[in-house]
């Protein structure tokens, strides 16, 4: 029995890697019934890194059906599965879906208030649309890598969550959500187009507001919120753990540099938001940092107006005792992961099952479809469905 506000939600997933299985695991997480669609032959959906099974995190929730895309019959299952459905969204470069003969017309003509989603990462069309590509491309040329780093390193990948998830999964969830209200109330279907440069782009929108009121330079760690300003960075302890800090206001730099220790006639208090002096009193508090342990400035600052917080691993989150007290985390099939959010006070989300094997719950789907049992055997024995 499925939970949340999308329950009664059927949608199709065409497996893919990255940020589909992200927007899928959203739709899942909140109540819609998703089947993904895999290859017969697939281990990681797609090929991708993230392992089968429960270890397949982004894959939960869902139900599978192994179906060959290059056969007729398979791609007539698909049409099939479409035609029952709310939303079908796929990962392919454009025109692959077309070829396949899964394309947006072929869908929509089967069903008219049919949401398709196509996630991609340099957008359906544009000089870059048929290139390979991966989220650090994606976000290099939506300048929002150009964000982060130290200006004498190149900067790095702030691992996949910025494009991929932030700017492509996500909006694509949303993106279907918004077209399926107006499919609700028209009865008519529409294409999204997500793309992880125009998601990323838009994710830089305040940066561009900044830049244009003058108070953001094109250049790395020099700003208010790039690590530039000693009130928001992390700073490593004596363990060589770190914390970060956030006291960007007034009333919260107060909090700060009294349990740092700094007197009320200290200099630092004066030239604390003047840019030319950040470089100097980012070495004054990191120095103080580096005079007791994570642990120790935590008992002192954590939970207070400082705004400082522990810089934790993957490991250490899911057990701070906020995340704990939250919920934050789950554990699914033995493996601790991220629980549903947001959270809804009336239909809460739920992961209604772990990660399936690919292929898993083949004769299930059919069956609903309408398919018998010797139109199952056949459609195995000629490896349309596995």
């Amino acid at each position: 029995m499925t939970a949340g506000p999308l329950r009664g939600v059927r949608a199709v997933e065409i497996a893919g890697i990255g940020p589909g299985p992200f927007a899928g695991m959203l739709l899942a997480d909140a109540g819609a019934d998703v089947v993904r669609v895999d290859r017969p032959d697939a281990g990681a959906p797609g090929g991708g890194p993230g392992g089968t099974g429960p270890v397949d995190v982004v894959g939960r929730g869902r139900r599978s059906i192994a179906v060959d895309l290059k056969s007729s019959r398979g791609v007539e299952v698909v049409l099939r599965l479409v035609e029952g459905a709310d939303v079908v969204f796929e990962g392919f470069r454009p025109g692959v879906a077309e070829r396949l003969g899964i394309g947006p017309d072929v869908c929509l003509a089967r069903n008219p208030a049919l949401v398709y989603g196509r996630m991609t990462g340099w957008g359906q069309e544009g000089p870059l649309a048929q290139a390979a590509g991966h989220d650090i491309a994606y976000i290099a040329l939506a300048g929002a890598l150009g964000l982060v780093g130290r200006p004498e390193e190149p900067p790095p990948p702030p691992v996949n969550v910025v494009g991929d998830y932030g700017g492509g999964g996500m909006l694509l969830a949303f993106g279907v959500v918004c077209a399926l209200l107006e499919a609700r109330s028209t009865g008519r279907g529409q294409v999204v187009d997500a793309a992880v440069v125009d998601g990323t782009a838009l994710l830089t929108a305040l940066f561009h507001g900044l830049r244009a009121a003058g108070r953001w330079r094109d250049a790395r760690s020099a700003n208010l919120l790039d690590g530039g300003a000693p009130f928001y960075r992390s700073y490593e302890c004596a363990d060589g753990r770190h914390v970060a800090v956030g006291a960007l206001e007034p009333k919260f730099t107060a909090e700060l540099l009294d349990r740092l220790g700094i007197g009320p006639d200290d200099e630092m208090r004066r030239r604390w938001y003047d840019p030319a002096a950040w470089p100097e009193l980012h070495e004054r508090v990191a120095e103080l940092f580096r005079t007791r342990s994570r642990d120790e400035w935590c008992a002192l600052l954590e939970g207070t107006d400082a705004c400082v917080a522990p810089v934790l691993s993957l490991a250490e989150a899911p057990g701070h005792p906020h995340n704990v007290a939250r919920g934050t985390f789950t554990e699914v099939a033995g493996v601790v992961q991220p629980a549903p959010a947001p959270r809804f006070s009336a239909t809460p989300g739920a992961v209604v099952r772990p990660p399936p094997l690919p292929g898993q719950h083949t004769d299930e789907v059919l069956r609903e479809c309408g398919y018998g049992d010797r139109e199952i055997a056949e459609l195995r024995a000629s490896s349309a469905v596995g």
